[in-house]
């Protein structure tokens, strides 16, 4: 190799590769119990929902020491509880506050979406919207992570319950899909399969596990999702209309007794992931960077990692990935959830009975 071409690679490993060192990392707050997701209030203000079925608020700094008072009663059990928090596009004009939960019992729950506002420290105006059906007797694998198109209308995601995988496949339910949603619970009527019989209207895209992150790219138009596997076979995916991602038809995963699920890993008709992650990191949350202070990372994305204990930074170029990254952060916990603060600055949430709001910054 030349000296070029090695000062070239050595160019293009710094400018892939940051260590613990280049970032500060401070506490925002602790003591909540496995925090889920986090939202800013154009006031300064932070949400953040506990699975345990609380929502909180950051106020100058400060966990308040009190939760939001009437909240909706969400089923807390395993991987279920209080778990999206996002604000309307249109928030400042009309305050509506966007929560995602499990709904039901230890018999059957699923996942729900209702809306709200803030009056003080209570939730007001409760509005249902969505409820997936059928119920199922798995407090697991409920997806839940919520994205707004710019069209205004909002995309959910649902998971598989995991014991009812074969369901994905099929579009009279709404196990392992995506749906898309006016903002008052209506159904667009330009959705993929509005006019297909036997298919339900919500329906977006289908062939999921487990998606829990969700981003729309405003700059593109593009809608990035990512989702569980089982041993291995995470999957990044770019969601299209009324498209069918595969599982548990074709993955890359195999079931936790090492048992194969299917001998495929592609097939015709069905959407291939962009990125597969085998062994499992287990992705959590995710976010699109735009912001001030990794300006050189405009346009990543950012996702969470449960198991991998990591912040993976993937760069893209429309629809291509360009390179993916493992942020060296020096935080060995499982993280839920990643989002930009208004500040320009990475919010990381972790997932632990003493979870904690962390700020990342240079």
């Amino acid at each position: 190799m030349t000296v070029s071409r090695r000062l070239l690679f050595l160019l293009f490993a710094l400018m892939f590769w940051l260590p613990a060192s280049a970032f500060q990392i401070d506490t925002i707050a602790e003591g909540l119990e496995h925090p889920w997701s986090i939202a800013f209030l154009p006031d300064g203000r932070m949400l953040v929902t506990e699975r345990a079925g609380r929502l909180r608020i950051i106020q100058d700094g400060e966990l308040l020491p009190d939760a939001v008072a009437d909240v909706p009663d969400a089923y807390v059990a395993a991987q279920g509880g209080l778990m999206e928090v996002a604000l309307d596009p249109d928030f400042s004009d009309n305050g509506w506050i966007y929560l995602t939960l499990a709904y039901g019992d230890r018999r059957a729950s699923a996942t729900r979406l209702v809306r709200g506002r803030l009056d003080g420290m209570r939730w007001v105006d409760n509005q249902v919207l969505f409820t997936a059906e059928p119920a199922r007797n798995r407090p697991v694998h409920y997806g839940a992570r919520a994205a707004f198109l710019g069209d205004g209308t909002l995309l959910l995601t649902l998971g598989d319950a995991f014991d009812y995988r074969e369901q994905a496949q099929k579009l009279n339910n709404h196990t392992g899909t995506i749906v898309r949603l006016n903002r008052d619970g209506s159904v667009p009527v330009d959705n993929p399969f509005v006019n297909q019989s036997g298919a339900l209207a919500e329906i977006y895209s289908y062939g999921h596990r487990n998606p829990q992150g969700i981003v729309f790219d405003a700059e593109t138009g593009l809608i990035w999702s990512h989702e569980h596997g089982p041993r291995g076979g995470d999957e990044l995916n770019l969601i299209k209309p009324g498209a069918n991602y595969g599982w548990p038809v074709a993955t890359h995963g195999v079931d936790y007794s090492g048992a194969r699920i299917t001998p495929y890993t592609s097939r015709p008709g069905m959407e291939d992931p962009k990125i597969d992650w085998t062994p499992s990191i287990a992705p959590a949350g995710m976010s699109q960077y735009r912001g001030g202070l990794f300006q050189e990372w405009n346009g990543n994305l950012l996702v969470a990692s449960l198991v991998d204990r990591s912040i993976r930074r993937i760069e893209l170029d429309g629809d291509n990935i360009i390179a993916e990254e493992k942020l060296d952060l020096g935080i060995n916990r499982r993280l839920r959830d990643i989002r930009v603060g208004p500040d320009g600055a990475l919010y990381i949430l972790t997932d632990h009975q003493d979870g904690e709001v962390l700020r990342v910054a240079p």
